[in-house]
């Protein structure tokens, strides 16, 4: 799974404290805390303590690690404080707040009221959290080539030029050009006894002043060799920094994450009025389609900012005239399918299921399509705006494989990613081969996807598992399948970021 995981620094102030001490105002402190599952919370850190002040800003950051694929519930925490112990008990609370870290990210800057317990506001008083990604996005991009090397490389080419490279600059140099870099070229051997050819040394600084030419050494054969002159000569033709976006840049800089459900009511699912129905409600009222909804519904819904979502049905006969539909909207709406929130989404789906007729067949093509025409809308605006996911529920294999596997190929161009969770036990065979993994998913005429949009994952294997399992790794690949689309295109993020951490000494170590 390629999990989105980087260090976020997390800038706090507040406004407005209400004021415990009697002669002068609080002494307010920031505690973050974060909800490791069963009730409990764990402390990430505090910031330090600000005498006399009832609009603080925190000098000191606070950092944890940014999961995209999982709701990171966190709660700050104010406190006055009186004393030099580091236990809070007797200290007096000034108010707290609580969010996911995927609402600061989202919204870059977050602004929340604090609250002395549910329902009681502490006054006027609110906290304010600016989220930053603690990185070097800069990567080194190199075209090299050699010129009369003594040993055979590449295919017996004693004069190659390599394919284009990026190296990110952390790793080339430490973030410094004038460190001391050694430069080693080989003879490849496929069982790993490769033969060194020679080596020179250099550093950013030299590299960049391109064309850039070093004689290949080897010392062996310098001190063995009265008539040594080099092993060869390395041209440099391209060095140059550049910036290398992440998922974060995108989200942070305004990309919206647009989020479309549709959910198979297709016959195979059984009468939803029976126990063994797949839409059947449990006494809880829940099902494996509202499970799965949940799970990865509650990661998407922080990255869209009006909590609208499209939602739809497939394979049903719908009334009043009992034509059966792979495209209609759960909320019986078709000029506004939005539902508000993924409650909205779960309302519109209970308020459907008695209302339509199970029917078929599966088909996936029009939903796939009815999103694609949204996200090619977004791109001609040619920015880094609007990203969109589809996520599909269904219990079986699909039936109109050809007409999905080209709306796939299709979308596969545009601004967009699709995921699918197969519900029951069925035989999922075609949706497997949707998820191209093991390759480019082609058409019956040859066209190859552009990328892998499609992820696929059966609910049983995660039937057992805490409910966080199952979005984990359903949404394990959309921050790169975003990232790949927007670099391909060459869109920056919309907005500008703030700075971000240049410097060796400001990166986090590994």
């Amino acid at each position: 799974m390629a999990h989105c995981v980087t260090l976020v620094q997390l800038s706090i102030s507040c406004d407005h404290l209400i004021d415990k001490d009697i002669s002068s105002k609080s002494d307010p402190l920031c505690v973050l805390l974060q909800d490791v599952g069963g009730g409990k919370w764990a402390e990430l850190g505090r910031t330090e303590r600000i005498r006399n002040c009832s609009s603080p800003e925190f000098s000191k950051t606070l950092q944890l690690e940014y999961h995209f694929e999982t709701v990171q519930k966190l709660r700050f925490g104010i406190y006055d404080i009186d004393n030099k112990t580091p236990e809070l008990g007797d200290d007096d609370f000034l108010g707290g707040a609580e969010c996911s870290l995927g609402q600061i990210v989202s919204s870059r800057i977050l602004t929340l009221p604090l609250m002395l317990k549910p329902g009681k506001p502490a006054g006027r008083g609110t906290i304010t959290v600016s989220a930053q990604e603690l990185k070097d996005s800069r990567v080194v991009t190199m075209e090299v080539e050699a010129r009369n090397l003594d040993k055979k490389v590449i295919k017996n080419n004693l004069n190659p030029t390599w394919k284009r490279f990026s190296v990110p600059l952390q790793h080339f140099c430490g973030g410094d050009p004038n460190t001391p870099i050694q430069v080693r070229c080989s003879d490849y051997d496929s069982d790993g006894s490769h033969d060194l050819i020679g080596t020179f040394h250099t550093s950013l600084a030299q590299l960049q002043a391109v064309p850039a030419e070093f004689e290949c050494i080897h010392l062996e054969k310098q001190q063995k060799k009265k008539s040594y002159k080099n092993s060869g000569t390395i041209c440099v033709k391209i060095c140059q920094v550049e910036t290398e976006y992440s998922f974060l840049d995108y989200v942070m800089g305004g990309c919206q994450i647009n989020f479309t459900v549709g959910v198979d009511f297709t016959g195979s699912n059984g009468d939803p009025s029976s126990p063994d129905s797949l839409h059947y409600l449990s006494p809880t009222g829940v099902n494996e389609y509202l499970t799965a909804l949940w799970s990865v519904g509650s990661v998407v819904q922080d990255y869209d900012s009006d909590k609208l979502f499209p939602a739809f049905g497939f394979g049903a006969q719908v009334p009043p005239d009992w034509q059966v539909s792979h495209e209609f909207a759960l909320n019986f709406n078709p000029n506004n399918p939005y539902c508000a929130g993924i409650q909205g989404i779960v309302d519109a789906y209970r308020q459907a299921l008695p209302q339509v007729r199970l029917y078929g067949p599966t088909n996936f093509a029009p939903i796939i399509n009815h999103v694609a025409r949204f996200a090619a809308q977004a791109a001609h605006q040619r920015t880094a705006s609007q990203y969109f996911v589809l996520l599909l529920l269904t219990d079986g294999a699909v039936t109109d494989v050809e007409a999905t596997r080209e709306a796939v190929v299709r979308a596969s161009f545009l601004p967009m990613s699709v995921i699918i969770v197969g519900v029951g036990g069925a035989d999922f065979e075609a949706m497997e081969q949707l998820d191209a993994d093991g390759g480019p998913l082609r058409t019956r005429s040859g066209e190859a996807a552009a990328r892998d949009i499609v992820q696929f994952v059966p609910y049983r294997r995660f039937q057992n598992a805490p409910r966080e399992a199952l979005a984990q790794t359903v949404l394990a690949e959309v921050p790169t399948q975003l990232v790949s689309y927007f670099k391909a295109q060459g869109w920056a993020p919309l907005k500008a970021l703030p700075p971000a951490a240049k410097g060796p000494a400001q990166v986090p170590q590994a």
